[in-house]
């Protein structure tokens, strides 16, 4: 039975058998002697984005009391679920979104607290996950924002939108009307736009011509 550890890009945390590409945290959500989830889906602010292997660490998920393994399939669903960079394990990719942040969103460079200040505002609406509206057309939005329509999520990946599953990317490009919403909070939209590059899953990179990090174990 899989553990109820996987994020999709709404933010909900299930239980299926696909792994991620990632993994993140947003505090200690779960029971160590059962694995499994409390009613709580977050205990503070800081929800972040960190590798699935870092300097040979070895952690039995859910088994421990220092925080919940959580698991995304790819950055770019972690992003859309209000998540972002790790400084500690991902500090390069963190140093270029706080870079990109601070370009797409002006100002100065804002610290990690500033900007967990502002995703738990723009990824929540009365304890679910809120969307927003469109920014721009969907085909001038950039590369790693999601979008949902319903309760299906689509990439943007080279100006089209590809269908979201735990398991990768649809092949199809759909065309979008008017119901879809944006899912990826602004901010971190705008910092998208400003530069910063989310790592995609394999099936979302045949427009980009961008792979997962070839260090990660899990693909």
């Amino acid at each position: 039975m899989p553990l109820q550890n996987r994020v999709t890009p709404f933010g909900d945390i299930v239980a299926i058998p696909e792994r991620g590409g990632f993994m993140g945290n947003r505090g200690i959500i779960h029971d160590p002697a059962t694995r499994r989830l409390l009613r709580r889906r977050w205990t503070g602010k800081a929800w972040i984005i960190c590798l699935c292997a870092f300097k040979g660490v070895r952690r039995r998920v859910m088994g421990g009391r220092s925080w919940t393994e959580l698991f995304f399939l790819d950055e770019a669903t972690a992003l859309a679920a209000g998540h972002r960079p790790c400084f500690f394990c991902r500090r390069e990719a963190a140093e270029a979104f706080c870079a990109a942040w601070a370009k797409g969103n002006g100002g100065a460079k804002p610290r990690a607290a500033e900007m967990d200040d502002t995703l738990h505002r723009e990824r929540l609406e009365g304890g679910q996950k809120r969307l927003h509206s469109l920014p721009a057309a969907v085909g001038a939005l950039p590369d790693g924002a999601m979008l949902a329509v319903g309760n299906a999520a689509y990439l943007i990946a080279g100006g089209k939108a590809l269908p979201w599953s735990p398991s990768g990317y649809g092949d199809e490009d759909r065309l979008l009307g008017a119901g879809a919403r944006l899912l990826t909070p602004p901010s971190t939209v705008r910092a998208l736009a400003a530069g910063y590059s989310a790592v995609l899953h394999s099936t979302g990179t045949r427009l980009l011509h961008r792979d997962i990090d070839a260090a990660n174990p899990f693909w």
